[in-house]
């Protein structure tokens, strides 16, 4: 098992690896210059390339930012004076994982109950609204989602606040919006798994020894009709919990959405790396942490690889 983890831990390292260098380098052919301030003087432009090294050859700003990363240093924004992205993210992050847990608690824990439910009710009316439900989570995107549940419970009815992020009744429209479509994909693949499981044969066997179907069901079609979702968990919790920029911008949260977008409309170098860097890391960690915990729980999977 430790030779599974350590080889884990490698490859994920190698990831951030690559992916700090191909972001890097995708900022910086980015068109357009973050100085670009008709008003500044070329001095002014002169000694700010000059503080924040773009004035220097392209491989030692690489180095330069690799060194600084090591030491969790994302430098200090080109747009917010005298603020470093690693406060700004400080400032956001606390919103956006806050906005993520709560998704991720209803889409997985409903997305499960309404998987079994309509496994377990297979054919009937039951099964076929939560079939639709389903196809329609997974089509619609998110600020569709959002947008609709503000008309409706915010503006029509008046059920909750339209936006902003300053109570438990302001977070929950929110929560529904971002943690819908991974409900219906978590409900979908555990539909299947339960309805492939239910034909095994150890299924059969537990039936014929006269076993309680809430006995079998629990015990054996659930634990073994989960697993397939456990291998989907990593890059779920990784972009539910930093949240999401379109529904951030439309219910007003300052989460890491908010600086994001502002970012790369102003070309704010620092504060694009930064981010994805930081969102990169997060959602390798997570597959990173999910990979173990599979090799735990299925030894197949740490003796195959």
């Amino acid at each position: 098992m430790g030779k599974y983890v350590v080889k884990r831990v490698g490859i994920s390292l190698l990831t951030v690896l690559v992916l700090v260098t191909v972001v890097f380098i995708l900022v910086r052919l980015m068109p357009g210059d973050p100085f670009s301030d008709p008003k500044m003087t070329p001095t002014v432009k002169e000694n700010l390339n000059a503080y924040y090294g773009l004035d220097k050859p392209l491989l030692q700003q690489y180095t330069t930012f690799l060194g600084n990363l090591m030491r969790g240093d994302f430098g200090y924004s080109m747009k917010y004076q005298n603020q470093t992205v690693n406060n700004l993210l400080r400032q956001s992050f606390p919103y956006s994982l806050d906005l993520g847990i709560r998704a991720l608690v209803l889409s997985l824990s409903l997305g499960l109950v309404f998987g079994i439910v309509s496994a377990r009710n297979r054919g009937n009316k039951i099964d076929l609204f939560f079939v639709v439900v389903a196809v329609i989570g997974t089509s619609v995107p998110d600020f569709i989602v959002g947008a609709i549940l503000q008309y409706f419970f915010a503006v029509k009815w008046g059920l909750f606040p339209i936006a902003q992020y300053k109570g438990l009744a302001h977070t929950i429209l929110p929560s529904i919006a971002l943690g819908f479509y991974t409900m219906t994909s978590v409900s979908r693949i555990m539909r299947a798994s339960m309805l492939e499981v239910v034909q095994q044969d150890y299924i059969k066997t537990a039936r014929s020894k006269g076993i309680s179907n809430f006995r079998i069901t629990w015990k054996h079609q659930i634990r073994n009709a989960i697993m397939p979702v456990v291998t989907v968990l990593g890059p779920t919790v990784a972009s539910v919990l930093t949240g999401t920029f379109v529904i951030e911008s439309i219910f007003a949260i300052p989460g890491m959405g908010k600086y994001y977008v502002e970012s790369v409309q102003n070309l704010d170098y620092s504060m694009i790396l930064g981010q994805t860097v930081f969102y990169g890391i997060f959602l390798v960690f997570a597959n990173m942490v999910v990979d173990i915990a599979y090799g735990f729980v299925d030894p197949r999977i740490r003796i195959a690889k």
